[in-house]
C-alpha cells in the first residue's frame, strides 16, 4: 500500500494496536495524561451473558464474536501429537482460545487473579538492571491497579481482623475490581462443603498446618510467600457480580477524556508503517471476522444475519487497507501469537524466515517467534455417587431470547449475585514440587465440572455430566523453552504455526516440567481420596490403571495442555542476540516501536499469567510517561 500523505489521516501522539491486558491498561493510563490515543482492536465490544455472568467464562472462551480459535501443536512428531484425545485432525492441531473482542484476553479467561510471586521478576532486574521489575515494584503497582471487594482470609493465630487487613495490604481504589466467591456459596451445596473439606484435610495432612491455623488462605495477601503451601481462595477479576477487566478500563478512560482516547473495532492492523528506522504508523483493514482465526459466525445469544451471509460468501468480502499515523511512538500489544506475526510482516524476525516469505527485512531479529512457552496443565476426574443437588432443573447455559430461565440464571438476574457470581472454583491447593527452585510451582484447581483440557464444544461438554470432581493441575515455573511461532505466509489474515515442542522435543529442563505434573497429579488424587463424604465413585481420567510414575509421565506426555503462552518477543541484555526487547518493551533495532503484552517475558511469571501482564501494562505506561510527560489538554 502506498504510504499516504500525513495530511490526509488522522495522526495520533500513539498508537496502540490491541486492547488486552497490556494495551489497555497503557492506552487508558497514556490518555488519562493527555496524550492522543489510538486503540485499534480487531475484535468488537461484545458485551453479552457470557462475558459478563462469571460462571460462564468457558462459553466465553468458544463465543465466536468473543475468542478467536487457535490450533497449535504440541508436538512436532505427528505420532505423538495424535496420542491427544484433544487433537483435531482437520485442523491439525489443539484448541487455543484467545479473546478477540475489546479487552482482548481478559474477555474469555477464567478470572483468577493472582498476584506473580516469583524468582522471574528478580531475574529482570538482572537482566535489564531496572529495580522497577522487582517483586516489591510490582507489588505496589499491583495495590494500585487492585479494588478488593472480597472478604480476607480469617486472622492468624493472635491477630485481629484488622491487623490481617493491613498485612494482606489489598488496593482498594484501583481499577480493577477483584474479589473471592463468597464463603456462603459453598452451604448450599452438601457435597461442595465435602469436596472443601477434603482440600483442607489434604493440605493440612501435607503440609503440617496446624488445625488453630484457618483455611483457606489468601494468596495475595502481602504477607503470603512465594513458597507459601496449603489452601487457598481464589482470587478473581469480578466487580460486583460481573466480569471486569481491560474493556471496563478502557470504556470508563474514555467517559472521562473524550476523544482523546479513540477506539476503533473490527480493524485487523497488518502491518507497522516507517519512515527510515522510526515507525510512524500502521496499516490495518477494517473488515469483521478478518482473520483467520475466527470461525465467521456469532454468538447464539445475539446472532447476527450478516454473519450467515458472510460465511456463504467464503470470505470473498471486500476491504480498504487504511493507515493511521502516530507522532510519538507506535505499541503492538497484540499478544504472544499475533504481536510476532506483526512484527514480521513489518519487516523485523529472523532474516531466513522473512526472505523465504518474500517479506523485505528490515531487522534481522532472530529472536522473533522464538521462546514460546507455556505451563502444563492435567486433570484429574472423578465420578460422584450421584448429581448435585444444586444443579437440579438448571441448564448451567445462558437462555436466548423466549427460553425458560432456571432458578440460577434468574437469581444472577436479580443482584447479579448466587453461584454464577463466581467462577466455578470451590479451591485451590498450592504447593511445591520435587522439582522447585523454592517457589511454589504447583496450583491445584477444585471444581464440579468435568474439564480435561481444550477442544472443539468443551465448554458445553463440562456441564452435560452433572455427577463431575476435577482437579485441575497446573506447573508454573516451567523450564522448556524450545516452542517456535512462525508465519505460514505473509496474509496478515493467516494464523501463523505455533509449535510448543513439548517435553522431550524442548529445551533442557524438560524431564523436571514433567516430574512436578506428576507431583502434582499425586496431590490431586490425595484430594479426591478425601473426598469420601461426596460420594466418589471412581476416577475417571486418567484412570486408575495409570498408578506409576512412568505410567502417569506416558499420560501426561499425551494429553497436558496450556493456555498461559508468553515469551515470542521477549525482553533481554544488550549482548543477547535474541532479545528483541529492551528493559522498557523498545524493539531492538527501530525507533518509536514497543511491544506490551505476554510476549515480553523472558520466562513465565508466577502461576497465571493474566495480572503479570496488566502489571506489564502499568510499568509500560510508567516508562512511556517519563520520557513523554504529561500534557495539559488544548
Amino acid at each position: 500500500m502506498p504510504q499516504q500523505p500525513r495530511d490526509t489521516v488522522h495522526t495520533y501522539d500513539f498508537i496502540v494496536v490491541g486492547s488486552g491486558a497490556g494495551g489497555g491498561p497503557l492506552a487508558a493510563n497514556l490518555a488519562l495524561a493527555g496524550h492522543r490515543v489510538l486503540v485499534l482492536e480487531a475484535g468488537d465490544d461484545h458485551a453479552c451473558p457470557y462475558y459478563s455472568i462469571p460462571i460462564m467464562q468457558a462459553f466465553a472462551s468458544e463465543d465466536p464474536d468473543m475468542a478467536w480459535s487457535f490450533f497449535v501443536r504440541h508436538w512436532d512428531d505427528t505420532a505423538a501429537q495424535r496420542e491427544d484425545a484433544k487433537f483435531v485432525e482437520a485442523r491439525d492441531g489443539v484448541l487455543y482460545p484467545r479473546g478477540s473482542a475489546l479487552g482482548g484476553s481478559t474477555t474469555v479467561n477464567a478470572l483468577i487473579t493472582l498476584f506473580p510471586q516469583g524468582k522471574e521478576w528478580d531475574r529482570l532486574v538482572e537482566t535489564t538492571g531496572d529495580a522497577g521489575w522487582g517483586v516489591e515494584a510490582m507489588r505496589e503497582r499491583f495495590r494500585r491497579m487492585e479494588s478488593w471487594q472480597g472478604a480476607d482470609a480469617e486472622p492468624l493465630p493472635g491477630e485481629t481482623p484488622a491487623e490481617r487487613d493491613a498485612k494482606a495490604a489489598h488496593g482498594r481504589d484501583g481499577w480493577l475490581g477483584t474479589t473471592r466467591a463468597a464463603p456462603a456459596l459453598a452451604r448450599r451445596e452438601p457435597k461442595f462443603l465435602d469436596i472443601i473439606g477434603a482440600v483442607e484435610r489434604t493440605a493440612r495432612d501435607r503440609f503440617g498446618i496446624p488445625d488453630d491455623v484457618p483455611l483457606p488462605r489468601d494468596p495475595n495477601a502481602a504477607d503470603t510467600p512465594p513458597d507459601f503451601q496449603g489452601m487457598g481462595f481464589v482470587p478473581i477479576a469480578v466487580r460486583d457480580g460481573q466480569r471486569n477487566g481491560s474493556r471496563e478500563r478502557l470504556l470508563d478512560v474514555r467517559r472521562q477524556v473524550g476523544d482523546r482516547l479513540t477506539i476503533r473495532m473490527n480493524t485487523l492492523v497488518t502491518r507497522v508503517l516507517f519512515e527510515g528506522d522510526r515507525a510512524v504508523g500502521v496499516a490495518y483493514r477494517e473488515q469483521r471476522h478478518a482473520y483467520g482465526a475466527s470461525s465467521g459466525k456469532s454468538c447464539r445469544l445475539c446472532p447476527d444475519p450478516a454473519d450467515e451471509s458472510r460465511q456463504q460468501d467464503s470470505g470473498q468480502e471486500e476491504f480498504t487497507e487504511r493507515a493511521a499515523y502516530a507522532r510519538q511512538e507506535v505499541v503492538l500489544a497484540g499478544g504472544t501469537y499475533n504481536t510476532p506475526q506483526l512484527l514480521m510482516l513489518s519487516g523485523i524476525g529472523p532474516r531466513a524466515e522473512l526472505e523465504r516469505l518474500g517479506v523485505p527485512v528490515r531487522v534481522d531479529a532472530p529472536g522473533v517467534g522464538r521462546n514460546l512457552h507455556d505451563r502444563y496443565e492435567v486433570s484429574v476426574v472423578a465420578e460422584l455417587d450421584e448429581d448435585y443437588r444444586l444443579f437440579e432443573g438448571a441448564s448451567l447455559d445462558v437462555p436466548t431470547e423466549g427460553q425458560h430461565r432456571d432458578a440460577l440464571i434468574s437469581e444472577w438476574d436479580a443482584d447479579h449475585g448466587g453461584p454464577y457470581s463466581t467462577n466455578g472454583l470451590l479451591a485451590t491447593v498450592i504447593a511445591g514440587s520435587s522439582v522447585s527452585d523454592g517457589d511454589s510451582d504447583l496450583m491445584l484447581l477444585v471444581l464440579p465440572v468435568d474439564f480435561h483440557g481444550y477442544y472443539p464444544g468443551y465448554s458445553t461438554d463440562g456441564g452435560k455430566a452433572r455427577d463431575r470432581l476435577a482437579v485441575v493441575v497446573l506447573k508454573g515455573h516451567t523450564r522448556n523453552r524450545g516452542g517456535l511461532l512462525t508465519l505460514r505466509s505473509a496474509d496478515p489474515a493467516e494464523p501463523p504455526e505455533m509449535a510448543f515442542r513439548y517435553f522431550s522435543e524442548g529445551s533442557e529442563g524438560w524431564e523436571e516440567d514433567l516430574q512436578g505434573v506428576v507431583d502434582g497429579m499425586r496431590i490431586a488424587r490425595d484430594v479426591i481420596a478425601h473426598a469420601a463424604d461426596a460420594g466418589v465413585k471412581g476416577e475417571l481420567i486418567p484412570g486408575p490403571e495409570f498408578t506409576t510414575d512412568d505410567q502417569l509421565k506416558d499420560w501426561v506426555r499425551g494429553q497436558s495442555w496450556g493456555h498461559h503462552a508468553c515469551g515470542t518477543a521477549r525482553i533481554g541484555a544488550d549482548d543477547d542476540p535474541l532479545a528483541v526487547l529492551d528493559g522498557d518493551f523498545r524493539v531492538r533495532g527501530v525507533e518509536g516501536l514497543r511491544v506490551v503484552d505476554a510476549s515480553v517475558f523472558p520466562d513465565i511469571p508466577g502461576l497465571f499469567i493474566a495480572s503479570a501482564v496488566y502489571l506489564v501494562g502499568e510499568k509500560a505506561s510508567e516508562a512511556m510517561l517519563a520520557e513523554y510527560g504529561t500534557v495539559r489538554p488544548a
